[in-house]
């Protein structure tokens, strides 16, 4: 039997933070304790934070591992590794890894090149042995605007540890890409399309996304059930988008783009997801709604660290910082998460739960993480 006190510490519970110590037997939560007392054999924290490990459900960190530059793919082992001890840095200590599947088959493709399930398969043979710091599962952005999404999902079980399905859009026109000029922009930049290619690009990509919708919003849906996975919408816009996904059974909303959808999902049940780096710079990089704005009228529920890791530890504490708060803060990257993904075993600090915790020093508006242990082990 293995025993760790952390004593001294501000401990960070779902609804306060208060002064004590927490003992870790054989990688769980064995006791918590109050005062600033530190018996002999504990760790002093010094009256630094000790919050549950980071939960993040939203990351396209992955990608940008596997593709350093464009036209690169990195090895695979070494990036899903630098991946996992990027995150471990950052104080996060499980992570949905997002792979999205549904690939255009077209010489336009530009990058979407069929690629989730053997990547899927590396990432869980590398968990199997042991290689990986932090808990893993499996985030599918499935693409409805695809040409191969139906045998994708066929490839995928109930064994492949899927813990998220997103429903994702990005039909020209659509959600996201509402604005046509923005997409423009966007596809410039990340592809080197000229207008001639874009027009056509657009105009392909529309004809498909009518086409073939209905029958793969039905099968992703299905797929996610035969997973046991939570569902997500993504980029949900209007309250009608909203009411469409509340007719599947979303119960996590990525990125509403506007205060009426996270309204609406909030009327439904649905947890609303954004972005921590669109907290922290004060608003969204492509002009929908703001975080802080969603915070303030209540109606953010989750924060993710999307295309920053070490934007959910800060974010926690901007937010957290932001409504004069601190639990309210770290619950958004901990015990919700958690509850959107179904995660009963992690997410607070409380007797029986996974030791996933940091530990962090907060002297004035900067976070600073000191260490991070994953049941109970140390591994940042």
């Amino acid at each position: 039997m293995t025993e760790l006190v952390l004593a001294n510490a501000r401990l960070v519970r779902p609804t306060e933070v208060c002064h004590g110590a927490i003992v870790i037997r054989d990688g769980l939560i064995a006791a918590l304790d109050t005062g600033d007392g530190v018996p002999k054999g504990a760790v002093d924290c010094q009256g630094d934070l000790i919050a549950p490990g980071l939960i993040e459900l939203h990351t396209d960190n992955l990608e940008r591992h596997l593709a350093p530059r464009p036209g690169v793919d990195w090895p695979h082992a070494g990036a899903v590794i630098a991946h996992d001890r990027e995150l471990a840095g950052t104080g996060i200590t499980t992570v949905y890894d997002a792979l999205r599947i549904g690939s255009l088959l077209r010489d336009d493709a530009r990058g979407r090149a069929r690629y989730a399930r053997a990547l899927a398969s590396e990432i869980l043979e590398m968990r199997a042995l042991g290689a990986l710091k932090i808990s893993h599962f499996l985030h599918l952005r499935a693409e409805i605007c695809s040409d191969t999404l139906l045998d994708e999902l066929d490839e995928f079980g109930t064994d492949d540890r899927i813990g998220i399905v997103s429903l994702m859009d990005h039909t020209p026109g659509q959600r996201q890409f509402a604005d046509l000029a923005q997409l423009r922009t966007y596809m410039r930049g990340k592809y080197g399309m000229n207008d001639a290619e874009f027009e056509a690009h657009v105009t392909r990509q529309q004809a498909l996304g009518a086409q073939v919708r209905g029958p793969h919003e039905a099968a992703i849906v299905a797929a996610a059930q035969r997973y046991g996975a939570t569902l997500a919408s993504h980029d949900d816009t209007t309250t009608e988008q909203v009411a469409a996904s509340a007719g599947h059974g979303v119960r996590l909303a990525e990125f509403p783009t506007t205060l009426a959808a996270a309204q609406a999902c909030h009327a439904h049940g649905i947890a609303v997801m954004m972005g921590a780096p669109n907290l922290i710079r004060g608003g969204s990089h492509s002009g929908n709604v703001a975080a802080g704005d969603l915070a303030q009228a209540e109606r953010l529920d989750i924060l993710s660290s999307d295309y920053v890791p070490a934007a959910l530890l800060l974010g926690a504490v901007r937010l957290g910082q932001g409504c004069g708060d601190l639990a309210r803060g770290f619950a958004a990257v901990t015990q919700a998460p958690a509850r959107a993904a179904g995660l009963a075993d992690r997410g607070a600090l409380r007797e029986g739960l996974r030791a996933d915790l940091i530990r962090v020093a907060l002297p004035a508006a900067i976070p600073m993480l000191q260490a991070v242990w994953v049941r109970g082990v140390r591994v940042a």
